[in-house]
């Protein structure tokens, strides 16, 4: 006799799960980006359900913790032969118990926007995703950047942390070995502004930014997008309109939109003028 599926037990996931994840992703229509699953089953804790017909996972996520002040909920995948069955909110609720008092944040799509609400999270701001051939722009003076070196990641973590309002050095100290592409924008000797760029099989991805102004965020993204041929893809704080309207002018076409939501605390620590786009959406 089968376990029923609101006694299917939840359990860690390793980097042996890559795979598995991979395949739950593919299965609900989303790309197979394994290079960015095995940064997430590094960096984070991994939550599963293994399919009790044997066929991978039924469900899964993925939290990765900034400290005692923020923790990020991201990749929360229920197999469609399981769908709207309970187990993305068994395992949302184990992810709250889990937390206990740190605060979570995660980026909601409008189909499970709903669930998260049911559980006391709130609207705190949005993202848009965008994506295409990015022309880059012949006569527009922009600031100079530079690619990053080995010596300039204490000073990236420093700025990350002032930006983000968390500690995300463990993150920010994986970024050369994930990322393609890591450049920084100065004032004089002062870094002032990083971004990374980072493969998927069809797309570069353009995260995070993060800068003084919106014309050194659009020197970096300049500055990654030149280096490649391939289509970019970029997830913007949707308060940053001028930065949206300047790549769509530039190529890019808009996507989805998500939405920011917090459980625990207001809004996101930090200062979103500074912070024009994360990592990914799984780990902000």
């Amino acid at each position: 006799m089968s376990t029923p599926l609101s006694e299917l037990p939840i359990r860690l996931l390793t980097r042996g799960d890559l795979a598995p994840c991979a395949d739950l992703a593919e299965d609900r229509g989303w790309a197979r980006e394994d290079h960015k699953w095995r940064l997430l089953l590094t960096a984070g804790t991994g939550y599963g359900i293994d399919d009790p017909e044997g066929k991978g996972l039924a469900a899964a996520c993925v939290v990765t913790s900034f400290g005692p002040d923020l923790a990020a909920v991201g990749m929360m995948l229920v197999a469609g032969r399981y769908a709207r069955q309970g187990l993305g909110r068994r395992l949302m609720v184990h992810v709250l118990r889990e937390a206990g008092d740190t605060p979570l944040a995660l980026y909601a799509t409008q189909y499970g926007r709903p669930l998260y609400q049911q559980l006391g999270f709130t609207d705190s701001g949005g993202a848009e995703r965008i994506g295409g051939r990015f022309r880059i722009p012949g006569r527009e003076p922009l600031p100079t950047t530079r690619p990053a070196a080995p010596g300039d990641l204490p000073v990236l973590a420093r700025l990350d942390a002032e930006v983000l309002g968390v500690d995300r050095t463990p993150m920010i100290a994986r970024l050369p070995a994930f990322a393609d592409r890591l450049r920084v924008a100065e004032d004089g000797s002062t870094i002032t502004g990083y971004a990374a760029a980072w493969p998927t099989p069809e797309t570069d991805v353009i995260g995070p930014v993060v800068a003084p102004d919106v014309e050194t965020a659009k020197a970096l993204v300049c500055s990654l997008a030149m280096d490649s041929d391939r289509p970019v893809r970029m997830d913007v704080d949707v308060r940053h309109q001028e930065l949206l309207d300047w790549l769509k002018e530039n190529g890019l076409e808009s996507a989805i939109r998500t939405t920011v939501m917090t459980y625990g605390i207001p809004e996101l620590p930090g200062d979103w003028t500074r912070r024009f786009a994360p990592l990914s959406l799984a780990t902000g």
